[in-house]
């Protein structure tokens, strides 16, 4: 029998909270329920799940803040919930490490198909974006050079100038996407389809937000707005 995929589940409301975990353990998940910020915490650092999702809306440590923690020690998914779409705590989330949200209330099959969405792309990091084709950017090794960044598509590794550049998962496989085409526009909507697996429409912060984070990482101007179209990764 295949291991379950152990999720870590922070909510303070009791009846989301369990209804949540029981319609979670019926789909064949594992589940730690937590009610707050800080009892969640210590349940990831004892158990290490798989994936973890977050209410915004925590005692103790609010939900960014226990993104932010979870972001400092490890690369695990992470889902935030929250009650509002239009919430600044969306960006803030995603801005902390989170790799997508859901927006409360939601369906238990639609938070089921996010979650196995996150974990195939993480399972999968090396694999869809691929390497570059030929005459896309020097290639030694499976190496992609594009200045002083260099992309190992093999080993799943960056570095800029040779020192080491952490990424997470979803990171890098936005990065790949660039790195396949460079100097390719590509839009939030096929971003949104490539890297984030969603079959259907997004929300585009949630790209938006990645991008920025990732050119804190491998610079600024690397990668460049085309404003009404999308990004595109300097050649």
């Amino acid at each position: 029998m295949a291991e379950q995929t152990h999720v870590l589940f922070v909510e303070d409301d009791d009846v989301i909270r369990e209804a949540t975990q029981l319609a979670l353990e019926r789909d064949g998940f594992a589940v730690t329920a937590m009610p707050d910020g800080l009892s969640g915490l210590e349940a990831f650092r004892a158990d290490r799940p798989d994936i973890a999702l977050l209410d915004v809306m925590v005692p103790g440590l609010d939900g960014v803040s226990l993104c932010r923690r979870i972001r400092d020690e490890s690369t695990v998914p992470v889902i935030m919930l929250s009650a509002r779409a239009d919430s600044i705590d969306v960006v803030l989330g995603l801005e902390a490490g989170a790799d997508d949200y859901v927006t409360k209330p939601f369906d238990g099959a639609v938070l089921v198909a996010r979650i196995r969405a996150v974990l195939r792309r993480f399972g999968h990091a090396s694999g869809g974006a691929g390497a570059a084709a030929d005459g896309d950017a020097p290639v030694e090794g499976g190496v992609l050079a594009f200045g002083d960044l260099a992309i190992d598509t093999e080993g799943m590794e960056v570095t800029r100038s040779g020192a080491p550049v952490a990424l997470t998962p979803t990171e890098m496989r936005l990065l790949l996407e660039f790195s396949a085409a460079p100097g390719t526009v590509l839009s939030r909507d096929k971003l949104l389809e490539r890297v984030w697996d969603y079959g259907w429409g997004g929300d585009t912060r949630v790209v938006d937000v990645h991008v920025q984070r990732l050119r804190t990482k491998i610079g600024q101007d690397r990668i460049e707005t085309v404003r009404g179209f999308g990004y595109k990764l300097k050649a």
